[in-house]
């Protein structure tokens, strides 16, 4: 058993050490051991399956993670679950690539490469045409050298242009815009040999094996007459990543929140894969990108909104009622990084988001409150401190910024996000209350603030 010493700072209960107790409730809920019953022989049997497992991901969690992505690869809301297991566990996630990627997910030098059979539009017959091509005759070596070689039979326009925009040929060349203008032009010169090849007539200068300009014999370089299109620029990183996570279902070589990773969980103590496991009513806020709004229309003729909500564990859903709709609609753009207040609601079996604020999370600032530890083991200053920030709190449900307490000593600075009942209603005027009562405060941005 395990045993959590702890104490309580302003509402908050901080994990000091790990001792040798914790309750039956922490184990079921963590699904350590089931809450419900079995026979001695079901206990048994899931007992040494669930041994197996821990004993595989505790030495052996890149092939592990591999092997769980793999199995589940058709479920988006899975893979991205165990994808941000893997950031946890330190494993990087490297996309596609043309010359590395097999079917599956698959361990490669200390990360997991994304395998060709999660990208859409591409189906088994140009997998195997892939992998065929390169294990017959090697490396492709450009666009061209790749549609040279595969049959373009089964590996279409539309297989292509999925390859290009996940990223499969970045190795190759980094600029996705410039692969998809070459395209246009080397998949007809490419189906051109293709034909001449089936018909026996072939390239002069393949029939004699190709030579260069210094009259020095080469093989198999055909693909360097190919044509190319005129250089452009490439598209943009959002854009990039857009059409990355259509084909994908979700972001691999980079995310958009991925730089708020660090310092989001002082303002969020729970993502979005934690959302089903709240009471209802639950007040929260999640910091997330809007991956799809719908505006709808009430029976009264209101607006609202459904909103789809994507953070770097997991999706989820969102309503906004027509007050706050009418109040927030301008911030609902997809792609938009929100930070986002709101209530659990659960109808039909069904988690979502009730939403009550939102703000853009380059606009968000925190209250920041430095202590010394004498003075957080100081009951009177506890209370000061405790006493202003209620005063800050105005409306309890326009209350809504938490205040980030710094405990700093000689060798060390811990951040600790006081409890919900002390967030308050202006950031501004809270800052300088606390300044005026000594108390070292000042406003952080939430991005570059930390």
């Amino acid at each position: 058993m395990i045993k959590i010493a702890s104490r309580k700072f302003l509402g908050v209960e901080n994990v000091y050490d790990i001792g040798v107790e914790r309750d039956h409730n922490f184990f079921v809920k963590n699904g350590l051991i089931a809450s419900n019953c079995f026979n001695k022989s079901h206990s048994t049997a899931y007992g040494y399956v669930t041994y197996q497992t821990a004993y595989l991901k505790a030495n052996y969690p890149l092939e592990y993670m591999a092997a769980l992505l793999t199995a589940n690869s058709n479920d988006t809301d899975k893979v991205q679950k165990y994808i941000s297991t893997c950031l946890s566990m330190n494993i990087q996630i490297e996309p596609p690539d043309i010359n590395r990627s097999g079917v599956d997910f698959t361990p490669v030098a200390g990360k997991i490469l994304f395998g060709f059979s999660a990208v859409r539009n591409v189906g088994q017959n140009a997998i195997a045409s892939v992998l065929e091509a390169r294990e017959t005759t090697g490396e492709f070596k450009s666009l061209a050298d790749f549609c040279d070689r595969v049959d373009l039979r089964a590996v279409n326009r539309r297989t292509l242009e999925s390859l290009i925009y996940c990223g499969a040929f970045d190795k190759i060349e980094a600029n996705r815009h410039q692969l998809i203008q070459d395209l246009e032009l080397v998949y007809d010169w490419a189906q051109s040999r293709a034909r001449d090849r089936a018909s026996g007539q072939g390239n002069l200068f393949d029939l004699l094996g190709g030579y260069s300009s210094t009259n020095t014999k080469t093989a198999n370089n055909a693909f360097e007459t190919a044509p190319k299109a005129k250089p452009v620029l490439d598209y943009p990183p959002q854009e990039k990543l857009r059409l990355e996570k259509e084909l994908l279902g979700f972001y691999v070589s980079d995310h958009p929140l991925k730089s708020l990773r660090s310092v989001a969980p002082l303002l969020t103590p729970i993502n979005l894969s934690q959302l089903g496991e709240q009471r209802e009513d639950t007040r929260l806020c999640v910091i997330v990108m809007l991956n799809g709004v719908k505006k709808v229309m009430t029976k009264k003729g209101d607006a609202m909104a459904i909103l789809q909500l994507e953070d770097l564990t997991s999706q989820s859903e969102a309503v906004v009622f027509p007050k706050t709709y009418e109040r927030i609609s301008f911030l609902l753009q997809v792609d938009a990084r929100l930070i986002i207040w709101g209530k659990v609601d659960r109808r039909d079996e069904q988690t979502q988001l009730i939403v009550e604020d939102a703000e853009p999370v380059e606009t968000v600032q925190m209250v920041m409150v430095e202590l010394q530890p004498q003075q957080a083991a100081n009951i009177e200053e506890l209370h000061r401190l405790k006493t202003i920030l209620q005063e800050q709190c105005g409306d309890k449900e326009k209350a809504k910024m938490p205040v980030i307490g710094i405990v700093q000593s000689e060798n060390s600075r811990r951040l600790v996000r006081l409890g919900w009942q002390f967030c308050v209603q202006d950031a501004r005027i809270t800052v300088q209350a606390l300044q005026n009562a000594r108390f070292p405060a000042q406003l952080k941005p939430l991005i570059g603030g930390s």
